[in-house]
């Protein structure tokens, strides 16, 4: 008894200790908080605005109060960057004397090919509003195709001695999981929409290599890109497309710098400490004095005196709608049908808004989301000026919901198109029978009570339910894009079937009309509206600091899978739904989706 009371005391001991370090980090972690969010943004004189394209590239940059906390294994944030932080820096430091120049720093860039574009023109429209230098810089290992691509603006491209160009050309590497859940005992049963062909989602599930339509429409959208980034490099470096693409062919990869300023790509290849004394020089700092820097994410909070706007009675509404269509990530991230529905319904109901910009980031999703969004994005076109501007990608449910708007604003090297859709079923049956020894058994008070089981395959009457029902989600999506593009079914159709096109292409087949980014986008409404004083305003609020540290409990857990995750975590969210939908009154283990 003695040795029984001996451990139950251990254990309370043990117990009270775990709770009072976790109170003590939990306290740290809130002081930090709470510091970093009081604290003063100050610019000095001589500084250099950074901006690093190492951080992942967001359209808004979230208030994120864990993205500057480094506790390993609790809270290592995704570093971000946000567009709309890079433009607002860029167009202050233009007329700001304290800022003497920008600074990129330059290494693997996380961001798409149409984020990389808007940045590339914030800072030529930087260069042509004032004479202060762009000096880029490439210092940890290697400098990505997107990243130089940026560079190629800057007055100065310098990489470190060991650090390598990866300029090679674009390529698309994919897996096929076919075989892999052939052995597992898993039959992924796929129905796409008549002739959808392009549409190259599902092709992991049902091919071992990708189709002709896959590979055909991927060259063409590879093309479209690459050729749009050789012609940009060619203006800015001097060097012949063709020359560019001699040196792809030879792939750049695995090259001492120093052959990069031999074939012209880059100007110059130095270390740290002459990287620090041409920043010196930039800024007019003598001696071996530090160079004052400030960040885009703070410069973005910083006021200028003599650049505020003045307040305008006309609003702007911004609606970003960022990420996959049904899978709200957080408050801040994925797309929930209901929640963006009514954002937009409020500002369509607002007679203080007389513009609509609506952002759309979506690869796509569910249908009965994208169905909801629409519906309310119709509804407003209706009422209001409403310009749609792509991001990196406005696939399937992310033109979807684009189609009604006024007109369509994108980039030549955003994803577009995949007018397509598809439905997925997987029968565990094999898996479950056969390699674990689970079985299954089934009652029911009607014929079709069982109606799709993840345990069977589907019957002829099940499969021709749901081939009938795409069929006519498919004719749905013709429909809504003939009525906003101005088109025949029988033509979008005959640019729909699934396929993707890049933003060129989309705009030689009418699927867009403009090229631009989110600041053209306002322009262009502001101009069909015929404001001449507006104000714009970003929805839905981002949630405050405070807000997400209030919020801490209830998201740690996903907070820290999608910092481990990253991209695939939403993945882990399909999954997590998949469980939840089986129940015992109600089973819909099937989703109708536009990616």
């Amino acid at each position: 008894m003695k040795e029984f009371f001996k451990y139950v005391l251990a254990t309370i001991v043990g117990f009270l200790a775990i709770s009072l370090i976790g109170i003590f980090l939990m306290f740290i972690v809130f002081g930090a908080i709470i510091a970093s969010t009081d604290k003063e943004i100050t610019v000095t004189d001589q500084s250099m605005l950074v901006i690093d394209l190492s951080k992942s590239i967001v359209d808004r940059a979230p208030n994120d109060p864990f993205e500057d906390l480094e506790l390993p294994g609790i809270f290592s944030s995704i570093k971000t960057i946000g567009l709309d932080e890079i433009s607002e820096s860029l167009k202050k430091a233009a007329n700001d004397d304290r800022i003497k120049g920008v600074y990129l720093k330059l290494s693997v860039t996380n961001g798409g090919f149409a984020s990389v574009e808007e940045i590339r023109n914030d800072l030529i429209a930087f260069k042509d509003s004032c004479d202060k230098p762009i000096y880029a810089v490439a210092d940890q290992m290697i400098l990505d195709q997107k990243g130089y691509y940026v560079a190629t603006v800057a007055d100065k491209i310098v990489l470190h001695p060991e650090v390598f160009l990866d300029f090679r050309g674009l390529s698309s590497e994919l897996m096929f999981y076919k075989n892999a859940l052939e052995k597992l005992g898993v039959e992924m049963q796929i129905i796409r929409g008549p002739n959808n062909k392009f549409k190259s989602a599902v092709e992991p599930y049902m091919l071992d290599k990708m189709s002709e339509a896959n590979r055909e429409q991927r060259l063409v959208y590879m093309n479209s890109l690459w050729n749009h980034m050789l012609k940009g490099i060619s203006e800015t470096r001097n060097i012949s497309v063709e020359k560019l693409n001699e040196l792809a062919d030879e792939a750049q990869t695995y090259k001492k710098a120093q052959n990069m300023v031999e074939n012209g790509l880059v100007d110059a290849a130095k270390y740290r400490d002459e990287v620090l004394d041409d920043m010196r020089e930039i800024t007019g700092i003598e001696g071996t004095d530090g160079i004052p820097v400030v960040s885009v994410k703070d410069y973005a909070k910083v006021p200028v005196k003599g650049q505020s706007k003045k307040y305008s009675r006309n609003k702007v509404a911004v609606i970003y709608a960022s990420g996959e269509i049904g899978t709200a990530v957080s408050a801040d991230e994925g797309i929930n049908g209901d929640k963006l529905g009514k954002e937009i319904r409020k500002v369509r109901q607002d007679s203080s808004y007389k513009a609509i910009v609506l952002r759309v980031n979506s690869p796509g999703g569910a249908v009965f989301d994208s169905e909801t969004i629409w519906r309310e994005v119709k509804l407003a076109a209706e009422e209001k000026t409403l310009v749609v501007s792509f991001g990196d990608v406005a696939a399937s449910g992310g033109y979807y919901i684009s189609c009604p708007a006024d007109k369509i604003v994108a980039s030549p090297n955003t994803i577009t198109g995949s007018i397509g859709i598809f439905g997925q079923i997987p029968n565990f049956g094999e898996l479950m029978n056969d390699k674990l020894g689970i079985t299954t058994d089934e009652v029911g008070t009607n014929e079709h009570s069982n109606f799709v089981s993840l345990m069977r395959p589907m019957t002829p009457y099940e499969k021709q339910r749901m081939t009938n029902y795409i069929s006519i989600g498919y004719d749905n999506f013709l429909s809504h894009v003939a009525d906003g593009r101005g088109m025949t079914k029988e033509d979008v159709d005959n640019i729909g079937q699934g396929r993707v096109w890049s933003g060129e292409n989309a705009k030689e087949i009418g699927l867009i009309d403009e090229f631009g980014g989110l600041e053209d986008a306002i322009k262009l409404a502001v101009e069909m509206e015929g404001l001449e004083d507006y104000r714009t305003v970003s929805l839905p609020a981002l949630s405050s600091p405070f807000e997400e540290m209030f919020k801490l409990g209830g998201n740690v857990k996903a907070h820290i899978l999608k910092s481990e995750l990253g991209e695939k975590y939403r993945y882990y969210e399909h999954l997590k739904k998949a469980s939840e939908r089986n129940g015992i009154y109600v089973r819909m283990p099937y989703d109708i989706y536009l990616n």
